[in-house]
């Protein structure tokens, strides 16, 4: 993906805003253990059982999206697959539900009452809802899921996982090009073997254009609440500033917009990460490593409309455009084109396999 123009990778851009709050298509917004219940009344209110299907939805495929516990919200991870929906939604015939559990708890509630309903295609957003996945979709082999960030041997499900180190290498570049200090941060979500391939992907990088750099890298915690706790991924952030730091990647869902927060408010550069979250604060947002989980949600509805849905393990790196680094109106001027260029021959190398980006996931 490399060096993306403004519209590309940045297509998830809304208005200079801190408030960004996508329209709801589909039912409720459900949080903690209401979730099951709302969820089956919306979708019994709207007709969506296998024999209770409006008219007007004849032939449409339906598709249930259930988000992690961040939300759909958190302008990341759970936001790009939740604009891979809307466009799909758009574009294709299609009747859209989602889901935002809140818990841990309710998100296989959720997931079975889209798979009683007789919903044809059920999105998982996030590797903690594997279990969940493999057991609903034992439970209906016939009906369809796709799994993002994790892995499920079933014919049924489509396994969608990413190169993350590969992108993590290259913004990493650009942070140790760009650090006035030699001290860079990184600030995961759940320190999980996932978010260790960011970490390392970043560290390597960095060293590779400024081997005498530091990397310091904090975990927000050790359980699904890492993922939604900005208090605390500022915490870490300012932390990291207060030791010299003056450029933090993070990688923490919800948790990460903390650390935006600690970049504006001491006027150091943050990288963002799944989506392009150069707009979250102008001028001090470096560039964000993109996973186009967008684009690929997007694929995969278009492909089962079309009744070509393939289950199975699909990969996405830097040579399928599965992930990237964003650049765009709001942070073309932060970043040289001499730097750029170097990002863009490494992108090249490591397509080439002439770079090898160390996975921390197969370790």
């Amino acid at each position: 993906m490399g060096w993306q123009p403004a519209g590309n990778a940045g297509s998830m851009r809304p208005p200079m805003s801190s408030t960004f709050r996508p329209p709801t298509l589909g039912g409720p917004r459900c949080r903690g253990a209401a979730a099951i219940l709302a969820v089956a009344l919306s979708l019994l209110a709207a007709g969506c059982s296998p024999n209770a299907r409006r008219p007007e939805d004849a032939g449409k495929v339906h598709v249930g999206i259930v988000f992690d516990i961040g939300g759909k919200d958190d302008r990341s991870f759970n936001a790009a697959a939740w604009e891979g929906v809307r466009r799909a939604a758009e574009d294709y015939p299609i009747v859209l539900r989602d889901v935002e559990p809140g818990d841990p708890t309710s998100i296989e509630p959720a997931m079975r009452a889209f798979a009683e309903r007789g919903y044809d295609l059920m999105i998982g957003v996030g590797f903690a809802q594997a279990a969940v996945i493999e057991q609903v979709a034992k439970d209906y082999p016939k009906l369809q899921f796709v799994a993002i960030d994790a892995v499920i041997d079933l014919p049924n499900v489509a396994s969608l996982v990413f190169k993350e180190h590969e992108g993590s290498y290259l913004v990493g570049m650009i942070a140790g090009r760009k650090s006035a200090s030699g001290v860079v941060g990184f600030v995961g979500g759940m320190d999980i073997p996932l978010i260790h391939r960011f970490a390392k992907g970043y560290e390597e990088g960095v060293l590779a254009v400024n081997p005498a750099a530091r990397v310091l890298v904090n975990y927000v915690g050790v359980n699904d609440a890492a993922w939604n706790n900005p208090g605390k991924g500022k915490e870490l952030a300012v932390a990291q500033i207060e030791r010299g730091a003056d450029v933090l990647f993070t990688a923490a869902g919800n948790s990460g917009l903390g650390a935006f927060d600690a970049a504006e408010q001491y006027d150091k550069f943050v990288i963002g990460v799944d989506s392009n979250q150069n707009w979250v604060k102008p001028g001090h947002v470096l560039t964000s490593m993109v996973k186009r989980i967008d684009n690929v949600v997007y694929q995969f509805i278009g492909e089962r409309v079309a009744g070509r849905f393939e289950g199975g393990i699909h990969v996405y790196g830097l040579a399928n455009d599965g992930v990237g680094y964003a650049v765009d109106d709001y942070n073309r001027a932060l970043i040289p084109a001499a730097v750029i260029a170097e990002v863009e021959a490494a992108r090249q190398k490591i397509i080439a396999g002439e770079i090898k980006v160390t996975d921390a996931m197969s370790q």
